[in-house]
């Protein structure tokens, strides 16, 4: 890594070392670094909470997030704390291979084997073995696996699990069985597609393939979770269509449709995923349902979201990439904890209570988190419709906010069959090329070429047309220059063809911004947006209390930094 100056402008791993002062920062010290799940940022003085979630879900969530994001940033804060996040969650298994939440004094529940934790379980025990190669950690995961695909209902072309939680005297009710009685099925079953599919493809594991092939016809043929238009079944027994449940249902199933090579079930996801983005707003706000929580927008649906469109789009749905790059740019970014001067925090631990609450420092324990429910333009929501004000911050987000991040950094710049993608415009460093973006003050972006490639490409927004496109090449003295509007320049609808690529050249792209205006609709509420390129810098309404979207700056020259590009030989792939 050499300093040099870069575009002050967003990079996405800058994002991911500030995430990682929140999982750290969440741990509490005096409960066995069981994480707080919740924070209340609008009490003076703000707090944190534990929760049913602490144990599998959370812990899952915390060494998953750590993991991708020190991949991204090279940073190593927290490693003492991290350590004990492993420790915990070997240490909730039982002899059954089933991850189990644990007792609370304060909280009204029993030891059970939570369903909806376990995706996260399995989740992080994949992309632990992904980090270490580490024997005990795959052992732990062949027994995960084999538990899950033991307890499963298996009928003859699904499975499914028959209630929400599993105890080690069994299932709760063996009624529930006889009579088909599947609780949720893209909650307990659909989720967990994805993170055993990664295992399969990391270790060869036949258990978790066959979950992910039964769980898969379950969804889709049997389940009734998304209706023949591909909307979401929005009855309470299907959780009143939980957007991140079910997004994070189609994200698996396009993975699984990729790794089978099924066009089909990649079809039958995009059905489904436009009909979800009529429901969402263009910068990336999602409901939480469409009943009682449709006001409040969770990190996870909006992260679910890009990661299915990321799918999509390297399956030949191109246009995809240019919606996602929007998400990454407006409502991801605006949904991590920056800026804390708004909140009341204190250093009295008096108020604490063990295993409970604690107000110690919640400001600074929390930088770098995620919202867990926000609105369109409002990082805390309060609003007169659904529930009102229940919850800033939730762990599970700052978990997926961070997943996110490593999805838009990790698709930023792709290579496939020695052709070199840039597929978001974003700062980003990488074995190939540099990419310095200046947007959204400029439409410029500088390619700084590090290694031969026999044939680049570069996406540029469908608003910017074709006609005013310019580059500039530069190599050892040589000047070149062409245009968007040369025949044979465009491939894949929105990718310019640069051709072949030196090692040491420069190359400068130009385009025109687009300045333009959107109404967007949140659940029946109607917001006037400001656009320079994909970046919303205004929205009216404001926020109330953490207004979004009212403070971005933007110049006509774009700022500059001293800064560095994290370049890694060998990138992860999720």
């Amino acid at each position: 890594m050499t300093d040099f100056l870069i575009p002050d402008t967003l990079m996405l791993e800058d994002r991911a070392a500030h995430a990682i002062n929140a999982m750290v920062g969440m741990a509490d010290k005096e409960y066995g670094y069981i994480p707080f799940f919740n924070a209340d940022l609008l009490h003076k003085p703000a707090f944190m909470t534990h929760g049913t979630w602490d144990y599998g879900s959370s812990h899952g969530r915390m060494i998953d997030g750590l993991i991708l994001a020190r991949h991204m940033s090279g940073e190593t804060y927290g490693a003492d704390v991290e350590e004990h996040y492993r420790a915990n969650l070997l240490s909730f298994f039982k002899e059954d291979g089933m991850s189990y939440r644990q007792e609370n004094p304060h909280l009204d529940s029993e030891p059970n084997a939570n369903l909806i934790d376990q995706r996260a379980v399995i989740l992080s025990l994949t992309t632990w073995y992904m980090e270490s190669g580490d024997p005990k950690v795959k052992a732990a995961a062949d027994r995960h696996v084999a538990a899950l695909k033991r307890l499963a209902v298996k009928e003859r072309d699904v499975w499914y699990y028959p209630a929400s939680e599993y105890k080690e005297t069994g299932w709760p009710s063996a009624n529930a069985i006889k009579l088909r009685l599947a609780p949720d099925p893209a909650a307990f079953c659909g989720r967990l597609v994805m993170p055993l599919l990664k295992y399969y493809e990391l270790t060869g594991s036949r258990d978790a393939f066959e979950l992910c092939q039964f769980f898969t016809a379950l969804i889709m043929e049997r389940s009734g979770v998304f209706q023949q238009d591909g909307s979401f079944n929005d009855s309470l027994a299907y959780r009143s269509g939980h957007f991140h449940t079910r997004i994070g249902t189609l994200d698996a199933i396009a993975r699984f449709g990729v790794s089978t090579g099924n066009a089909a079930m990649i079809g039958w996801v995009k059905k489904s995923y436009d009909w979800a983005l009529t429901k969402c707003t263009n910068f990336g706000w999602t409901p939480g349902d469409l009943h009682e929580q449709a006001y409040e927008h969770e990190t996870c649906s909006l992260v679910d979201l890009i990661s299915t469109g990321i799918t999509l789009a390297k399956s030949g749905y191109v246009e995809y990439w240019g919606p996602v790059e929007r998400f990454l740019r407006n409502h991801l970014a605006e949904s991590q904890l920056l800026d804390l001067d708004w909140v009341e925090e204190t250093t009295d631990t008096s108020m604490d209570v063990h295993a409970k609450k604690t107000f110690y420092k919640v400001a600074e324990r929390t930088r770098g988190s995620f919202a867990g429910y926000s609105a369109p333009n409002d990082f805390i929501c309060d609003v007169n419709e659904g529930r009102g004000h229940t919850s800033d911050l939730q762990l599970c987000c700052l978990g997926s906010g961070t997943r996110g991040l490593f999805m838009g950094w990790s698709s930023t710049v792709t290579e496939m069959n020695g052709t070199v993608s840039i597929n978001f415009l974003l700062n980003r460093g990488s074995k190939w090329l540099d990419v310095s973006s200046y947007l959204p003050h400029e439409g410029k972006v500088v390619l700084h070429i590090r290694m031969d490639i026999p044939r680049l490409l570069i996406r540029i927004p469908e608003w910017a047309g074709f006609t005013k496109i310019r580059f500039v090449r530069e190599s050892n003295g040589a000047v070149a220059e062409g245009k968007g509007s040369e025949e044979s320049r465009w491939v894949n609808k929105h990718f310019l063809v640069l051709g072949e690529a030196a090692a040491g050249e420069k190359i400068t792209v130009t385009f025109p911004l687009s300045f333009r205006k959107t109404l967007e609709n949140a659940v029946g509420q109607t917001f006037e947006t400001d656009w320079r390129g994909d970046d919303v810098v205004g929205i009216t309404p404001k926020g109330r209390i953490k207004p979004l979207y009212s403070n971005r700056k933007v110049y006509d020259e774009a700022p500059m930094r001293k800064g560095e590009y994290r370049r890694l030989e060998n990138e992860w792939v999720w």
